[in-house]
């Protein structure tokens, strides 16, 4: 990763700019077997019987021990409904309750609800609330095991808090939209270390709220200022948003918030990014505003479209460069023809003729990013090419819950919850009203609930923070239940309620019964 960083620094500068030769131009040529059904299937590449596809800026290794990642948190929700189904068919045997038990234990890890098992004999077994129980279970079991399922990967990470600090950034916020196929965004699409100067915040459309935004900025700024971010004199806050589209389903896999209206949808989240400037530039005065950059995700591939800044940090929906297009560029070539390549695509990106062009180019730390971004979610791609056959067999939604209030840091793959980002649910009603529709259509329409984790955190160095935490999470529990009465009254929602510390004295501790949720 250090000849990567020397590599980007020098590209930045402008001082390593090899050209394509003959014998890598000659690569290129043959390139296109590896890709010829992408108009097709559209996947980045195809492989064919016998090839390989092996991209020479990839890291293998780093995608093995990520894929190891990815089925050690799925393996633990994949037998779920199997299990149940075993257990439901033995609920009236003389001996059900040790029986299921031991199931539970053997084949998921944790053991069920005695209560609910008792009294099976009465009324049937609650397989709604089992279900439910078994998803945060599962999820527990995930978050409890962090540490040594991220340890193989976390420290391979390209985007370093050092590299990005020499770009130039002390606090990089990112709002994604709250889809679950954006939760593996920072580890996997971006390849950035995850860390305690990386925020990320989720809104359904990735209509992030402004004030909000303007609080949290001042906070980080307040540390800055006060020498609580080592080096963050001579650095920056950068914002980034991430719109999602489906480069093969556009019409009805892009982002739900717009309607799948990719273009409604890249827009409204460079007005947000705007509007956040204006309003702390009038605010704090002019140059205050923190740098922006606007992303989107194909959420088909893993490909990402970077949207450049010119001189004066300004975004323009048609100013970008797409790694997709890049990976199928560059397979073959060399790791410095390829590096020479993303470098020339950039500059004519920027140099675009017409309004999209902007004023100048963007600075050198920027710059730096954009290309590391890009060279770092080509390994991504291949993730994808490697793993799911270039394209996911899943294009849509396959959460397993609904997190609600302020999503857990600790998990983070595609499609494992969506998030609805709250502190009261009337503030955040479009969100939980995308996440009721989606789930509507997963879970409901089968008989199974909607399950809601209402997460918040707390800080275990301030007083009374847990207390007011967990008041703040009955409340909107309380809220959540009373929006959606209909549900409710059927079982078809159930709501627990967890609290982590800031500083890890706890990690997603339910403060509720799950029994009595269920309504026993």
């Amino acid at each position: 990763m250090n000849t990567l960083k020397r590599r980007l620094a020098l590209q930045a500068s402008g001082a390593e700019q090899p050209r394509l030769d003959h014998a890598t131009a000659s690569l290129q040529a043959v390139r296109p077997a590896l890709h010829a059904a992408a108009a097709a299937t559209n996947p980045a590449c195809v492989i064919g019987p016998g090839q390989r596809c092996e991209h020479a800026l990839v890291d293998p290794d780093l995608n093995r021990r990520l894929f190891d990642y990815e089925r050690s948190v799925r393996g633990r929700f994949s037998g779920i409904v199997e299990t149940l189904k075993e257990i439901s068919a033995l609920q009236h045997e003389p001996d059900f309750a040790a029986r299921a038990q031991q199931l539970a234990q053997q084949r998921l890890g944790y053991t069920l609800p005695q209560t609910l098992l008792d009294d099976a004999w009465v009324s049937g077994l609650d397989m709604k609330a089992l279900h439910t129980h078994c998803i945060f279970q599962s999820f527990k079991t995930c978050i409890d095991s962090t540490d040594a399922d991220q340890a193989p990967w976390l420290d391979r990470m390209a985007l370093t808090p050092e590299f990005l600090a020499a770009c130039g950034y002390h606090t990089v916020d990112i709002t994604p939209c709250a889809d679950g196929r954006l939760q593996g965004l920072v580890p996997f699409v971006f390849r950035m270390a995850p860390s305690r100067n990386v925020y990320v915040k989720a809104y359904a459309g990735a209509m992030f709220d402004v004030e909000v935004d303007m609080v949290d900025w001042a906070h980080r700024e307040l540390e800055r200022l006060t020498g609580g971010i080592p080096g963050g004199e001579s650095q920056n806050y950068l914002k980034i948003a991430v719109y999602h589209f489906s480069s093969s389903h556009s019409h009805d896999q892009g982002c739900a918030f717009h309607a799948s209206n990719d273009k409604q949808a890249v827009e409204s989240a460079k007005q947000r990014l705007d509007e956040l400037r204006v309003a702390i530039e009038r605010t704090y005065g002019v140059g205050a505003a923190p740098a922006v950059l606007l992303v989107g995700l194909d959420t088909d591939l893993d490909a990402l479209r970077i949207h450049l800044p010119d001189a004066d940090g300004d975004v323009n929906p048609y100013r970008y460069i797409d790694t997709a297009v890049l990976y199928r560029e560059t397979v073959g070539l060399s790791a410095e023809a390829a590096r020479a390549h993303l470098v020339q695509r950039l500059d004519e990106a920027q140099q675009m003729d017409g309004w999209a062009q902007g004023r100048g180019v963007m600075d050198d730390g920027m710059r730096s990013l954009v290309l590391a971004l890009a060279e770092a979610n080509l390994s991504q791609i291949e993730f994808v090419i490697h793993h799911h056959q270039g394209r996911y067999s899943i294009l849509g939604h396959d959460e397993e819950f609904i997190c609600a209030g302020e999503a857990t840091h600790y998990v983070q793959l595609r499609n494992k919850y969506y998030f609805a980002h709250l502190d009261t649910v009337e503030e955040g009603a479009p969100d939980m009203d995308v996440g009721i529709k989606i789930f509507t259509g997963l879970n409901v329409q089968h008989g199974l609930p909607v399950p809601v984790l209402v997460h918040f955190y707390y800080s275990s160095r301030v007083p009374g923070s847990r207390d007011r935490a967990l008041k703040r999470a009955r409340r909107v529990k309380a809220a959540i239940e009373s929006r959606y009465p209909a549900l409710v009254a059927r079982d078809l929602l159930i709501c627990r309620m967890a609290l982590s510390d800031r500083f890890d004295t706890e990690r997603c501790v339910f403060v509720d019964d799950a029994v009595t949720d269920a309504g026993h």
